[in-house]
């Protein structure tokens, strides 16, 4: 019978699904083992009440370690449950992640932002293409106080001309304390799909023009 994976039903997919396999010393194989010492051993030197209790307490340490470790490999595997089920609904949506490249789609824009750490007399956004390297287009914010600026850019190159869908790279330059600075964008992207990585147990967020991210690159959910 084929089993089903509540994943699908999401739009997860599951990567390196194949486990490997650790053999370890378990509870059945230490009894087994401390029996048939118990049975050959030498009648002229039997187990001494000492040694016993002290082999028993070593099962019992051996035993609680396992317990223990099964524990955290359910409370670890919840956890992953958990992040897997919110980033599938994130499928559809908009999220803003930390990244220097953005798509542009036909009659579409750019949007982003940018986090300031203190004020600043002018903030520019340069939108270049990256196979050149040439500068597109120029956005200039002005003067801003430390925060989140937000930026959009509409399509329209230095010409005035509508520029090609595709994908664009995005700088961001301000002054800072009285220096000339370049800080990380955050661009807006939706969410295509959602991908978990079972042998790394971490998860990936494809995003549209931006490619696969890691969950925790999302800055904020649109």
């Amino acid at each position: 019978m084929n089993s089903i994976n509540a994943y699908n039903a999401l739009g997860v997919s599951t990567i390196d699904t194949v486990a490997s396999k650790k053999k370890s010393l378990g509870q059945d194989q230490f009894l087994k083992l401390m029996t048939t010492q118990m049975t050959h051993q030498d009648p002229t030197k039997p187990m001494q009440n000492g040694e016993f209790l002290s082999q028993m307490a070593q099962f019992g340490t051996v035993s609680g370690i396992q317990d223990l470790q099964q524990s955290f490999k359910d409370f670890a595997a919840s956890i992953s449950s958990d992040q897997t089920l919110q980033a599938a609904s994130l499928v559809g949506r908009s999220v803003s992640v930390s990244s220097d490249q953005g798509l542009l789609a036909a009659g579409g824009e750019i949007k982003g932002s940018v986090d300031l750490p203190s004020s600043s007399s002018y903030v520019n956004v340069k939108i270049l293409d990256p196979a050149t390297g040439d500068v597109i287009a120029t956005k200039s914010l002005g003067e801003h106080p430390a925060g989140r600026v937000s930026f959009v850019w509409d399509g329209m190159n230095a010409n005035g001309n509508v520029a090609h869908p595709g994908a664009y790279k995005v700088q961001v330059e301000t002054s800072i304390d009285g220096l000339n600075t370049a800080l990380q964008p955050e661009i807006q992207a939706q969410v295509e799909s959602v991908s978990m990585d079972s042998s790394k147990n971490s998860l990936k967020v494809n995003l549209t023009g931006l490619g696969a991210v890691n969950f925790n690159q999302i800055k904020q959910i649109l």
